[in-house]
């Protein structure tokens, strides 16, 4: 799979989820080896979804996501949950992998995520 195809993936995935209202690319970038997207989604409840991805091609064609976060919101921008994979925490269990749960403050050991699953985990909690 290439940067390109991978990106274009998830446009995809944001223009057909029954879940995404609108949305808008703030960044895009890819080359042959690495990519970046920044979004910022409207989502059916009217909560909001802003992520970013950095993801690398490897020799072998896989892509993967390096570096992400992922901030859902509700209709007065306060926090629902967060995940994201910034190096803090480091005594927590999955490190660098977390989730921000806003109902408790907590901060959860995560694992690693791409738009896919996140998409999929919100789909869950908001039909």
């Amino acid at each position: 799979m290439t940067i390109d195809t991978y990106l274009d993936a998830i446009k995809e995935r944001l223009v057909t989820d029954p879940i995404v209202t609108n949305f808008h690319v703030i960044r895009e970038r890819s080359t042959l080896v690495d990519g970046h997207l920044r979004v910022r989604l409207e989502l059916a409840d009217g909560s909001q979804l802003e992520f970013s991805e950095y993801m690398q091609r490897s020799s072998m064609g896989e892509i993967a996501v390096t570096t992400y976060s992922y901030h859902w919101a509700d209709t007065d921008n306060q926090l629902i949950s967060r995940w994201d994979n910034t190096p803090h925490f480091p005594d927590l269990p999955g490190f660098p992998n977390r989730m921000h749960h806003a109902g408790t403050g907590e901060v959860m050991p995560g694992q690693p995520m791409n738009i896919f699953t996140v998409l999929d985990a919100i789909a869950g909690r908001i039909r």
